[in-house]
């Protein structure tokens, strides 16, 4: 029990602490993105080509690199936003530039489900660009992106569990640290369980959120 107070607790709160931070971040980096994705495609509201596609290879190159290579590649950065490469606060930077892209794509996806006939009959009412990316998009796509942010916040518990193996902190760390190397096997499940059970509160609470915008529809 000592252990769970004095361990596993702190741990626990360094993931939320990881996870909250990097997805607010990875939402405002990769929300817009996906938003620009979608109006400057061909035939989109805001058709430019090659914006569209300088973005869409930018992206495809930041989603093909593995977690812990990113990592590593973002110290310098990490050293001039927080001022230190390790430690919790560190991972948040590598941790939503990770996700960014991967929010992006998400948020492209959703706004792709709308009906093209919606779009087409806003402009025919004269509505401005701006008018149709608040007025008409994200409302529609907002169950889609209920679900798609909620995906998103488990890949970070998932990927903060990865920055734990080069001193991330978190229940990632904990459990690599006394689970591994140490054979605390006692540990490592309290964090592995933790783990699980931050995942199914969440994916909860979006499926709750979901359903709750889809049924006042």
């Amino acid at each position: 029990m000592d252990n769970f107070i004095n361990l596993v607790l702190p741990s626990l709160w360094e993931t939320i602490y990881m996870v909250l931070f990097s997805s607010l971040f990875a939402l405002l980096l990769g929300f817009p993105l996906g938003i620009l994705l979608v109006i400057s495609e061909k035939d989109g509201i805001w058709e430019q080509p090659l914006l569209n596609s300088i973005l869409s290879f930018i992206i495809n190159i930041c989603r093909s690199f593995p977690f812990i290579i990113l990592m590593i590649l973002v110290f310098p950065l990490s050293r001039i936003v927080v001022g230190t490469t390790i430690g919790t606060t560190a991972s948040i930077v590598p941790l939503a530039i990770s996700a960014a892209p991967f929010v992006a794509r998400i948020v492209e996806t959703s706004l792709k489900e709308i009906d093209k006939g919606i779009i087409e009959a806003s402009l025919a009412m004269g509505c401005t660009v701006k008018q149709i990316i608040f007025k008409v998009l994200i409302p529609e796509a907002m169950p889609s992106l209920v679900l798609g942010i909620t995906l998103t916040i488990i890949s970070i518990i998932g990927y903060s569990a990865m920055a734990g193996a080069i001193g991330g902190g978190g229940l990632g760390d904990l459990a690599l640290r006394y689970g591994y190397q140490r054979f605390q096997t006692d540990i490592m499940v309290e964090s592995v369980v933790l783990i699980i059970i931050l995942v199914q509160g969440i994916q909860a609470i979006g499926n709750k959120i979901e359903n709750i915008i889809s049924n006042r529809r």
